[in-house]
């Protein structure tokens, strides 16, 4: 017979397991170095072009472009729309689900500017 002890012990590792899938979640949708660049851009531009995207980004090849903006588009987070122009263009945007990830972008903005001044300090 399990104590009250070992009851609360074991609901409270299950919450901090069911805590910890959702965070694996999170940072799979924003892994790698290009994810939250691309999210911050297009929260930031509202829509844009591929060429447009890949120099605010900066260093990205299009090749790699391509496969991040397919991801993000998986994900609901970016929205490509395939315009009828002569010659045809594509534009990217961020969809309204996509803006939920601002809040998380910029308060990762705020602990890197953080950080990266506490380094300058020490050195």
């Amino acid at each position: 017979m399990k104590t009250r002890g070992q009851e609360d012990k074991q609901k409270t590792m299950k919450d901090c397991s069911t805590k910890i899938l959702a965070v694996r979640d999170a940072l799979e949708i924003f892994s790698g170095k290009w994810k939250i660049p691309i999210i911050g851009a297009l929260i930031y531009l509202q829509k844009s072009g591929f060429k447009e995207l890949q120099r605010m980004v900066g260093d990205i090849t299009p090749k790699m472009l391509s496969k991040e903006l397919k991801e993000l588009e998986m994900n609901h987070l970016v929205k490509r729309t395939v315009l009828d122009t002569r010659p045809v263009t594509v534009q990217y945007s961020i969809t309204e689900y996509g803006k939920t990830c601002q809040s998380v972008i910029f308060e990762l903005y705020q602990w890197g500017e953080q950080h990266r001044k506490k380094i300058k300090e020490e050195c």
